[in-house]
C-alpha cells in the first residue's frame, strides 16, 4: 500500500512540483482553491507515474472547507500519512504603512490560521495511526523581514517557524515528525502576482549562489523531510535559499 500524502495549494508552483516528485511514492490528495484546471493537470501527470489522486477543492482559511477536505480524504483513502502544508498567499508589493486591515487579516487567515487548521486535522488522524510526517512551507522572508515589499507576508511566515517548533515538540512522543522548509528566491508565478514579474531575476545578484532557485529544488528538500531518510529530524526549519 502506498502512503497517502495531502498537498495543499497543489495546482501550481511549489505545490505542483511536490506532487510531481511525490507521485512515484505516494498516492495523493491535491488541494486547490480556484485553479481547477491546474490541479487537474497536476493530477493527470501524477497518475501517469502510478499515483492515485483525489482533488480536494477548498480554501484553507475556511474551517468548513478544511473539514470537507478531510472528510473526502477519510472517505476516499481512509488514512493520511503525510502532509505538505503549502497553501499560502502573497499580495502586491507595498510599504507596510499602505497595508489595510483587510489585507493583513487575509494574509494571516490563510498563511497562519489556515496552515494551523490543516495541520490540526492532519495531526488528529496521524495520532490515531501512531505515525506521520508534516512539512510546513515557510519562507526565508521570516528571517529577512521583506521591508518595503511584503512585511505582512514575512510576519506570517515567522509565525510558521514558531508553530512548526511547538507542534513538533508536542507530537514527537506520538511518532509524528513536523518540520518546515524556508524557500528563498524561487522562480514561480508568485512574483508576477505581486506585480513584479521580473523580481526574481532582478534580485538574483543578492544571492550567494548568484541565481534563483526552482520549485523542483524546494520539492526535493520537502520530500526529503517527509521521507524515512529524515527519520530522526523533527522541529527543524531547512533553508532552501542559495545561501542567503
Amino acid at each position: 500500500m502506498r502512503p497517502i500524502l495531502l498537498i495543499t495549494g497543489a495546482s501550481a508552483g511549489i505545490g505542483a512540483a511536490c506532487a510531481r516528485l511525490a507521485a512515484s511514492t505516494y498516492d495523493l490528495a491535491l488541494n486547490y482553491r480556484t485553479d481547477q484546471a491546474g490541479a487537474q493537470a497536476v493530477a493527470a501527470k501524477a497518475e501517469t507515474q502510478g499515483a492515485r489522486t483525489l482533488l480536494c477543492q477548498g480554501d484553507v482559511a475556511n474551517p468548513d472547507d478544511v473539514a470537507r477536505i478531510f472528510a473526502q480524504i477519510d472517505s476516499h483513502y481512509g488514512r493520511l500519512d503525510a502532509l505538505i502544508n503549502n497553501a499560502g498567499i502573497a499580495d502586491q508589493i507595498a510599504p507596510f504603512v499602505q497595508m489595510d486591515h483587510a489585507r493583513l487579516k487575509r494574509m494571516f487567515d490563510v498563511n497562519v490560521i489556515g496552515a494551523m487548521l490543516v495541520a490540526q486535522s492532519a495531526a488528529a488522524r496521524m495520532q490515531a495511526q501512531g505515525s506521520g510526517a508534516i512539512v510546513n512551507m515557510g519562507s526565508i522572508a521570516a528571517r529577512l523581514g521583506s521591508a518595503n515589499e511584503f512585511v505582512d507576508y514575512a510576519a506570517s511566515k515567522a509565525a510558521i517557524d514558531a508553530f512548526t517548533k511547538g507542534l513538533a515538540n508536542e507530537l514527537a512522543p506520538q511518532g509524528i515528525r513536523v518540520n518546515a522548509i524556508r524557500p528563498g528566491l524561487i522562480d514561480t508565478e508568485i512574483h508576477a502576482k505581486a506585480g513584479a514579474p521580473d523580481r526574481a531575476q532582478n534580485l538574483a545578484k543578492n544571492i550567494p549562489m548568484q541565481r534563483v532557485g526552482t520549485a523542483d529544488e524546494v520539492a526535493s528538500a520537502t520530500l526529503f523531510l517527509l521521507s524515512d531518510a529524515a527519520s530522526y529530524i523533527t522541529g527543524t526549519t531547512l533553508d532552501v535559499s542559495g545561501g542567503r
